[in-house]
This record gives structure tokens, C-alpha cells and sequence, in this order.
């Protein structure tokens, strides 16, 4: 969410909306923070992916404060802080997985590429959901940024199916196991998580990607929130089945 934001400027839209998206974004952080600490990963080995990601978390949270239109660059600043941070615990998370597989030394970077493909899918449909309510706010808003966001919502859904079409590249030529029978586990045997991680994951976003993008060309932006809506409830599912793969096969999808 807090990537998406180098998307906007709060010279255009006012500094309110990044007061509400950031202090959104620390909540959602705490709660990740608190999960950790609650039900603490059984794979994750050292303590820097959740070092970085409290850092993050604090530094959201100045962020929220900080944020003005006459305090620009210092917010700026610190949003740029704020997005390396976040995207190194990733990375650095995403590393304590390479031991679920074994895909001729590709496996650390699948990861990480499935990961971050995960993160701008999830962070640029919460965004652009929480930014079409403020039409709400600001009748007389343009809809370019609304625009600009569902282009880069679109540009996050196909990055995320390439990053699932790259993994099964890389298995068909490290993997001693053929693709047609990974192909078939995942179909049949592991059809429960797979069926739905593909039709939440790929084509409900496809789908109602193409109906958002239509509904902006036609000023709708109360129409376009409510598909919006669909499309976060639809990817979480998606992602949440994509991590069961990962577990039940051991493959980044």
C-alpha cells in the first residue's frame, strides 16, 4: 500500500488521503507484528525479517504524522523509508523457505520473486479499494488518479501470473520430476488448494480487472469501489491458497 502511494501526490488529491492509507497500513502491519509474535514462523531461522518490518511499522506511523503538503520532501523521505525497509523483510523472509525445495539454486529467487509478485498484487488492490471510497469524500476528485492506480493494479495482476508461469518453468528444467506429473498433483491430489488458488488468484482478478478498468472509463467510481472490493476479497483468498501449495508441494505459485 505504501508503494502505491509514489503513484499520487498530496499537492493533487490533499494530504488527507495519505494520513488515512498510512495509518491503514500501520494497522495492518501491528496486526502482522502481533501474529508473528502470537504464532512465530516455523521456518523462519534469525530475527532481521521482523526487525525490518517493525521498523517499517514505525516508520509508517511517522509517515502518518508527518505528511503535509508543506512538508513534502521530509514525507517523502520517509515514505522511501518505509518501502525499503518493507520490501527487505520480505526478502529476507522469503529466504527462510528455501528449504521446503530444491530447484537447482533458482528456489531463493522464486521465492522472492513470487513474494514481492504477492505484494504489489495485494498493496495495489487495497489502495486503489481505499482510494475509490474517496470520491466519497471529494465529489469533485479527477479520475486520473483512479486511473493511474487500476493501471497499476493490472500491471500487478500480470506480474503476479508470471511470476506463477515462471515457477513452472524453472520446475520443468531442475526438476528431476516431469511437469505433466507435478501438473497432475496439483490438479487432482491437491486440486482442493489449486483450483481455488487459480480461479481467485488469476482469473476473478483478470476478469473483474477488465470491469474496474471500464467502470473508470465511465466516471463510476462508486461502481468501480464495489468490484474493487470483490477483487481484494477474491486475492486474499487467492494468496492464502497459494501458501498451502507452497507447504503441500513445495512449489511458489
Amino acid at each position: 500500500m505504501m508503494l502505491m502511494l509514489l503513484f499520487l501526490s498530496p499537492r493533487s488529491i490533499g494530504n488527507s488521503f495519505f494520513k488515512f492509507a498510512s495509518l491503514t497500513a500501520a494497522i495492518l502491519l501491528g496486526v502482522t507484528l502481533g501474529f508473528n509474535f502470537l504464532f512465530p514462523s516455523p521456518v523462519r531461522v534469525g530475527v532481521w525479517p521482523v526487525i525490518f518490518l517493525l521498523v517499517c511499522a514505525l516508520l509508517t506511523a511517522v509517515y502518518n504524522r508527518v505528511v503535509d503538503v508543506d512538508k513534502f520532501t521530509a514525507a517523502n523521505i520517509l515514505l522511501w523509508g518505509v518501502i525499503l525497509t518493507g520490501l527487505t523483510s520480505i526478502i529476507l523472509d522469503s529466504f527462510a523457505f528455501t528449504r521446503l525445495m530444491s530447484l537447482g539454486g533458482w528456489e531463493r529467487w522464486l521465492l522472492v520473486i513470487n513474494h514481492l509478485g504477492a505484494t504489489a498484487l495485494l498493496g495495489s488492490m487495497m489502495l486503489t479499494m481505499v482510494f475509490g471510497h474517496w470520491y466519497l469524500v471529494i465529489p469533485r476528485l479527477s479520475i486520473e488518479p483512479l486511473e493511474r492506480l487500476t493501471k497499476v493494479l493490472i500491471a500487478a495482476v500480470g506480474l503476479r501470473i508470471l511470476t506463477m508461469v515462471l515457477s513452472l518453468v524453472v520446475l520443468q528444467f531442475e526438476q528431476s520430476i516431469p511437469l505433466s506429473a507435478v501438473l497432475n498433483e496439483l490438479m487432482i491430489r491437491q486440486g482442493f488448494f489449486f483450483w481455488p488458488r487459480l480461479i481467485f488468484g488469476v482469473i476473478v482478478p483478470i476478469v473483474l480487472g477488465a470491469m474496474i478498468w471500464n467502470t473508470v472509463q465511465l466516471k463510476h467510481t462508486q461502481a468501480a469501489t464495489g468490484l474493487l472490493y470483490l477483487a481484494v476479497v477474491a486475492v486474499l483468498f487467492g494468496e492464502f491458497f497459494s501458501k498451502f501449495l507452497l507447504f503441500s508441494v513445495n512449489l511458489p505459485l
